[in-house]
């Protein structure tokens, strides 16, 4: 029998075993399609390779290449996880070949299926890829645009705050010899005081200490009798001793007969937060380009690395320790490829698939997926559930997502014998949500690092990208909840997030 025979007679072997495969070996996302879906799909797979192997004809695998690769992307499909799919054909095929052709046959028989895998594989990752990366690249246009919008939106808004706020709401006051001697009702609230309270006191008791040497400053540049405006921001002190940004704006003037300071004072406190949470869009946004573009450079040289070092390790027989060595080569390609797929989990946006979860299941499914790294350090895990826990609107296989990060992290750091606790818990009863707990008893994180944990990129483990926290924190925030990190006592890390018991828009 030649090849084309071969292909014919077995077609039904190829196929059945191929879907059987695909639905057992590859992915869960693969398990979960239908079995008739998979039918179809591996079928027009079949055929396409059987035109490039008997005809020589690549326009039906082009044409499933494109049809596959819109398919998987709404699927949710990663790049590794068809490339896999391909790969089962040679896996299905070569066992037939032995005992259907001669040596010679059979060489000529390999070298074309290896081509003709190698040309699909390659033909599709660029074809996802350049998908993948234009779907990110729209993304970021459309969060520049939407950073201009804010931009212009905080400065209309700033502007008609000046007129609202300097008509009705802002403090006004008046000093004389550093002692107030006027202020209206929006200074005192704005102080903690009642009127009889700040008449009288000195300014200097309203300004936080960090801020006192640049207030006194600028009172002190201005000349008796000259006519200066001074505009600046500080930090003003409340009688609860609470502090506060402020701006002051400040007029030497004649009041009842003496030269005095009259001022202005505005809290900025909401202009601060938005103008930190536009920097902080801002910052994002060109992370995502550079995340990107450093994807796409990487990606298509790795799949061929690791394609051509899979097809090597199949195909060739090794000595001693060769072997061993083009394992580990694959497998730390496979490594590399893991860490792309964090760096461009944290790059796109997040589309959330809302569904009831109960949170102490996902917690299960996740510690029965880490099982097997927990017994090789003997990690313990002492669960507090709290009973009749509501379920909560989210993403389960995000949220999941969120939970085992932070568990690697804790397995990661435990020593042997060591111990993670986790605590879930129902909060309020108007604005309720569901809280989680997770902490461990390892060395813990040193104070210094402790605020920049969130950060992207930020790590001090050996072979972490740094991405983990920060999908962490964003998975968390799309669901409209909180997150952070505290150094728990006397040793060890606890992380804690919130999720609202509300619809989640």
């Amino acid at each position: 029998m030649n090849l084309e025979e071969i292909l014919k007679t077995h077609r039904k072997q190829i196929v059945d075993e191929w879907i059987y495969r695909l639905h057992t070996e590859v992915s869960e996302r693969y398990s979960a399609r239908p079995v008739d879906e998979l039918f179809r799909t591996v079928s027009k797979a079949n055929e396409a390779n059987y035109a490039v192997l008997v005809s020589k004809d690549f326009s039906e695998i082009n044409d499933h290449i494109h049809w596959i690769t819109n398919l998987r992307l709404e699927g949710g499909f990663s790049l590794s996880e068809v490339q896999s799919a391909y790969e089962l054909y040679r896996t299905v095929l070569f066992p037939i070949l032995p005992n259907e052709l001669n040596e010679k046959d059979l060489h000529a028989a390999l070298k074309n299926i290896n081509y003709c895998l190698f040309y699909t594989i390659t033909r599709f990752s660029n074809y996802f890829q350049s998908l993948h990366e234009k779907h990110i690249r729209d993304y970021a246009q459309n969060l520049e645009s939407e950073v201009e919008k804010r931009t212009k939106e905080l400065a209309e808004s700033e502007s008609k705050y000046r007129i609202l706020i300097e008509e009705i709401n802002d403090g006004y006051f008046v000093t004389q010899k550093g002692v107030i001697v006027f202020a209206n009702q929006a200074f005192c609230n704005m102080h903690g005081y009642t009127l009889p309270e700040i008449i009288g006191k000195p300014y200097t008791e309203l300004v936080a200490q960090k801020s006192l040497p640049i207030v006194q400053r600028i009172y002190e540049k201005g000349t008796i009798g000259e006519a200066t405006d001074d505009v600046y921001t500080y930090f003003r002190r409340h009688k609860n001793g609470s502090t506060f940004p402020t701006e002051n704006k400040i007029k030497w003037i004649l009041y009842q007969g003496d030269y005095a300071v009259a001022g202005i004072c505005r809290d900025i406190t909401e202009r601060i937060e938005t103008e930190k949470r536009i920097r902080e869009s801002e910052r994002l946004v060109h992370i995502g380009k550079l995340t990107t573009s450093l994807a796409h450079e990487i990606r298509n040289p790795l799949s061929s690395v690791k394609m051509n070092s899979q097809i090597i390790l199949k195909n060739m027989e090794f000595r001693g320790n060769d072997k061993r060595r083009m394992e580990i080569i694959v497998n730390e390609i496979s490594r590399l490829e893991r860490i792309l797929d964090e760096m461009l989990d944290f790059a796109r946006p997040i589309k959330l698939n809302l569904e009831p979860v109960s949170i102490n299941r996902a917690i299960d499914s996740c510690l029965e997926i880490l099982d097997a790294k927990m017994r090789e350090k003997n990690i313990r895990v002492k669960k507090f559930y709290g009973k009749g826990l509501s379920s909560i609107p989210a993403d389960r296989e995000k949220i999941e997502q969120v939970v085992i990060n932070i568990l690697l992290n804790a397995i990661e750091v435990l020593p042997e014998g060591g111990k993670i606790e986790i605590v879930t818990r129902q909060l309020g009863m108007e604005n309720r949500a569901l809280e989680v707990e997770i902490s461990d008893d390892g060395p813990g994180i040193s104070p210094e690092d402790l605020p920049y944990v969130f950060d992207p990129f930020f790590s001090n483990k050996k072979k972490g990208t740094g991405l983990g926290l920060s999908n962490v924190k964003k998975i968390i925030e799309a669901h409209g909840g909180t997150v952070d990190v505290a150094i728990r006592k006397p040793h060890g890390t606890q992380v804690h997030f919130t999720i609202p018991l509300r619809e989640v828009r």
